[in-house]
């Protein structure tokens, strides 16, 4: 089975990406006003409707070819979690470092005006 990721095909990454989207401009249009909001109810139909195309017009074959495919070894699979896991710590502390300067910052009052 060519183009699978953890067992699971393109198909399935491209249902998850109409519904993010549907998602995305359903809650967009929910915050319109006027008959701008009634725009939710085509953009889930089309969701659903290309949601029940690709499940049930698939176009390849359920059953994996009888030829075994080429499989590719990753060599440096230790060192790209290490770097991974080095940028990781790094933005957690500086994410951590900044918050704290920028919810203790001081807020000073303004001076009334008096007349």
């Amino acid at each position: 089975m060519a183009g699978t990721v953890m067992g699971v095909g393109t198909g399935v990454f491209l249902i998850a990406l109409i519904w993010i989207v549907a998602l995305v401009l359903g809650m967009i249009l929910l915050r319109a006003t006027g008959p701008t909001k009634l725009g939710v109810i085509p953009v889930f139909l089309l969701a659903f409707i290309a949601t029940l195309i690709l499940v049930f017009f698939p176009r390849s074959s359920e059953t994996p070819s009888p030829f075994k495919d080429i499989e590719i070894v990753d060599t440096f699979f230790i060192g790209r979690y290490v770097l991974l896991s080095v940028a990781s710590v790094g933005f957690l502390v500086a994410l951590f470092g900044l918050l704290p300067l920028h919810f203790l910052e001081a807020v000073y009052a303004k001076p009334l005006r008096t007349h």
